[in-house]
């Protein structure tokens, strides 16, 4: 229930609202439909599109450390699990406003720099567009370098018998 209609209390929306007395708050201006209300932005919503949004960047192998990564192979083998697209993502949440904290794997020959700098940029964009919330930081650990002759972590090894 709106802010509104608990002040008004029971009726808001009963007689008054609908011709029985409607005259009497004919002058009365009122907010748009759309500021009517609180919404509210739960920090996994912002986790997910933070963890799409700095996966989507050239030069970002993984989110994570390498920890994580195989705890979360681990977990995505058992059925009915999904891929963790928030691994490597924190982040605080206020009415307003939202910090985020990403731990990052690089692709090997790529400037750290310009992939943290390109990562922020995304990340800052899609919160901002589509939560509405301020980004006040965006801190990134690189925690690990993806090598060319590395194995993945997600592929599964061949069993002994």
């Amino acid at each position: 229930m709106t802010d509104s209609a608990q002040q008004k209390g029971p009726g808001a929306f009963g007689a008054d609202s609908m011709g029985e007395g409607a005259g009497k708050n004919a002058g009365v201006k009122r907010g748009a439909p759309g500021t009517r209300g609180r919404t509210t932005i739960a920090d996994g919503v912002v986790e997910k599109i933070a963890g799409m949004a700095a996966r989507d960047v050239a030069g970002v192998h993984a989110l994570g450390s390498g920890i994580s990564r195989a705890f979360g192979a681990a977990r995505e083998r058992v059925p009915g699990t999904t891929k963790s697209v928030s691994r490597g993502v924190k982040v605080e949440v206020g009415e307003t406003q939202t910090a985020i904290d990403l731990e990052i794997v690089v692709v090997y020959g790529v400037s750290i720099t310009d992939v943290a700098g390109a990562v922020r940029e995304s990340v800052i964009s899609a919160i901002e567009w589509m939560t509405g919330l301020e980004v006040v930081e965006v801190n990134i650990a690189v925690s690990d370098v993806k090598l060319p002759d590395e194995e993945e972590e997600d592929q599964e090894q061949p069993r002994l018998r």
